[in-house]
């Protein structure tokens, strides 16, 4: 793939993780954009032996958007702090079924309790990752709030602030409210035709129409607010024109 970098400085690197890529390789052996990303490093500055590279957060495999990595422990130090007192920002976009009553609104509910700093998380699968979700016994909640930039009734598009980051937050959450996230086959409301439909008629079976457009956080030294921002896909346009 072409690695295409949003940020870097001597201790964070941001880049645009294409949808069917993994954040992180696992046992299937498949190509992630951490060892793109490592690589991207190790022939940048001519580094012998292995690359440091701290992973911090992570997007589904059909998600699109901006990753965050850290080059040094400093900045994994810091960058991990952030994300566990949710001090990132971080914003989405995503196209789901249907008009919304709420043009707005908070979505507050518990989820299943997995460990991202779990043993082994990083190499499984997101299928592996699921079925260790489905087992925990523990709650947390998840939350998050939504706006509808625009609508055309059969589906809508929103942005979407996540204050918290659990595992499928953001499309358990839509499905829930019963405005599943375009061509995510894994929360379809069930009997619904029409949204069996619409995933048909999504053109990519590796993605799903959920984008990490924004993050804002601060740098590993100093104070410096960074604040990334990216355009929404442009094969959105035929379904939320």
């Amino acid at each position: 793939m072409e690695l295409k970098v949003l940020y870097e400085d001597n201790h964070i690197i941001a880049v645009l993780k294409p949808a069917g890529v993994l954040s992180h390789g696992d046992m299937t052996g498949k190509p992630s954009i951490f060892d793109e990303v490592k690589n991207y490093l190790k022939e940048k500055y001519n580094k012998p032996g292995n690359v440091f590279l701290g992973l911090v957060h992570r997007l589904d495999k059909p998600v699109t958007g901006i990753m965050v990595f850290a080059k040094t422990s400093k900045g994994a130090s810091r960058l991990s702090e952030q994300f566990r007192n949710h001090a990132i920002q971080k914003t989405y976009n995503a196209i789901v079924f249907g008009e919304l009553k709420e043009k707005q609104g908070e979505l507050k509910e518990k989820v299943s309790k997995v460990s991202f700093f779990a043993e082994g998380f990083a190499k499984k699968s997101d299928k592996e990752i699921l079925e260790a979700v489905k087992k925990a016994t523990k709650t947390r909640t998840a939350e998050l709030s939504y706006k509808v930039v625009k609508s055309n009734g059969k589906y809508s598009l929103l942005e979407i602030l996540p204050k918290t980051g659990r595992f499928h937050q953001i499309r358990i959450q839509m499905a829930e409210l019963g405005h599943p996230i375009l061509g995510d086959k894994e929360h379809l409301s069930t009997g619904r035709q029409d949204q069996k439909k619409g995933t048909d008629e999504w053109q990519d079976n590796n993605s799903i129409a959920l984008c990490a457009t924004g993050l804002s956080f601060k740098s590993a030294t100093g104070d410096k607010d960074i604040h990334l921002k990216i355009d929404l896909p442009k094969d959105w346009e035929q379904y939320i024109k």
